[in-house]
């Protein structure tokens, strides 16, 4: 079903469409977490710490194919909010060629490069067999990953967020039922659950193409749409990589910090493995919830509505914070039963660090839930720069903190977990006052 997101009541309107990307969002999550689950609880701690550690890989490999499509999205919401059907259909055709390229040239890339990556993440040489396992097989899914989040951004920039819901529900089911038949049934260990992963991926990443070409025939392109434009493919281009650049940064930041969690054991890594699958599930309602926010401005950027955008930015703002308050809560105070989902209840010593972290990030969600919101901000008007600047802010105070932090003796792992609110928090500072140092007078002009 589509959503109306030029006219009628804005928050009421938002949260429509916010609401099947956060569900859906939450289903995507189930991918990795059936496999963290299951692999704790029957495969032990090592398994976990490797699977866990080939999640923060995976996250940030897939990061930069789901940065091209959200930035593509934007052209696509762009275009739709100006009602230009015609460079709609060509942006089509040129952004899925250019992602398509990517997509292979990364899989070629970890495949052949899978030994000297996992040397890079210094992962104990107990764990190398494990991962190396895992990870040949996951690898795999990223072309599904690709088509998936291509067509999920097309769908949702002209106000269909249902349908890419749908899918991942089917898929999510599709991967749990797997990960209990290849890894309990068949006994596969984390090959199997890592097949499971990747058929899941392409049940729903074919299954949303042969859907949006059937049922929405309007966004189908001909041979006149499939004339190289220069205009276009730069608009695509720089929207797109500036996105692509802003979630691998963000990522790749993420992933030099696993490295450091590695460095300190299979215990912390384990702890690290199943809190950062709660802290994923805890605040990627309100990354989705910014990912709705970024059509909702795209759409009234390109219909030139800019008072509706700013009554907008109001309303999105004060849902965040109290959807972030009310998961702070939940997470701080159930952050012991919450680790025992994932981790056995006599393995004390990995839970007690998983409960420090969650704590610490629980306590501060909604810093990050704010700073969705700016990087969705930033790419519908045209701005992703300074998606990337505030990228670059966040991640870079979170890397320097956690190794400074982290050698000083009585702190230890401690200051990896305290130095990700800061970044949070700093990040905040500079884009709102870019906002209401630039835009909002820009915009009262």
């Amino acid at each position: 079903m589509q959503q109306n997101l030029l006219n009628g009541n804005i928050t009421k309107n938002l949260l429509r469409f916010a609401l099947p990307m956060m569900l859906g969002s939450l289903l995507q999550q189930m991918y990795n977490v059936a496999d963290t689950w299951i692999v704790g609880r029957y495969l032990g701690s090592h398994a976990l710490a490797a699977v866990g550690s080939s999640y923060t890989l995976m996250t940030f490999l897939t990061s930069i194919l789901l940065g091209l499509c959200m930035g593509s999205g934007a052209v696509f919401s762009l275009s739709f909010g100006e009602q230009d059907e015609e460079k709609l259909k060509a942006s089509i055709f040129h952004s899925f060629v250019l992602i398509a390229l990517v997509s292979i040239l990364i899989n070629l890339l970890v495949l052949l490069g899978i030994d000297p990556i996992i040397r890079l993440l210094q992962v104990p040489e107990e764990l190398y067999e494990l991962m190396r396992a895992y990870l040949w097989i996951i690898f795999w899914g990223i072309s599904a990953t690709f088509l998936y989040n291509y067509f999920a951004s097309l769908l949702r920039a002209v106000g269909n967020s249902t349908t890419p819901l749908i899918f991942l529900g089917i898929s999510a089911g599709l991967n749990i039922a797997l990960d209990f038949l290849f890894v309990l049934g068949f006994h596969w260990g984390v090959e199997g659950a890592a097949a499971a992963t990747v058929i899941a991926q392409y049940g729903s990443g074919l299954g949303i193409v042969i859907y949006t070409w059937r049922r929405f025939p309007q966004l189908k392109i001909n041979r006149r749409h499939m004339v190289w434009n220069p205009r276009i493919l730069k608009e695509i281009a720089s929207l797109s990589f500036l996105t692509c650049i802003q979630q691998s940064v963000m990522n790749f930041g993420i992933l030099l910090v696993q490295g450091l969690v590695n460095s300190f054991g299979a215990v912390v890594m384990a702890a690290f493995a199943a809190a950062v699958k709660i802290d994923s599930f805890a605040y990627m309602p309100v990354q989705e919830f910014g990912n709705a926010f970024s059509t909702f401005i795209a759409q009234n950027y390109g219909a030139k509505k800019h008072d509706r955008i700013t009554k907008g930015i109001r309303s999105a703002v004060c849902t965040s914070f109290v959807f972030s308050a009310a998961v702070s809560l939940v997470v701080c105070v159930f952050a012991r039963p919450l680790m025992q989902i994932f981790v056995r209840p006599e393995e004390t010593e990995i839970i007690a660090v998983g409960v420090g972290y969650l704590r610490i990030e629980g306590a501060f969600y909604f810093g990050i839930g704010l700073l969705f919101l700016l990087y969705g901000f930033y790419r519908a008007v045209k701005m992703p720069g300074m998606s990337v600047v505030l990228t670059v802010i966040s991640l870079g105070t979170r890397v320097i903190l956690a190794y400074v932090l982290s050698a000083v003796p009585g702190i230890g792992v401690l200051g990896i977990w305290a130095a990700v609110p800061i970044g949070w928090v700093l990040a905040d500072l500079a884009g709102a006052g870019r906002y209401l140092l630039g835009w909002r007078r820009k915009t009262k002009n």
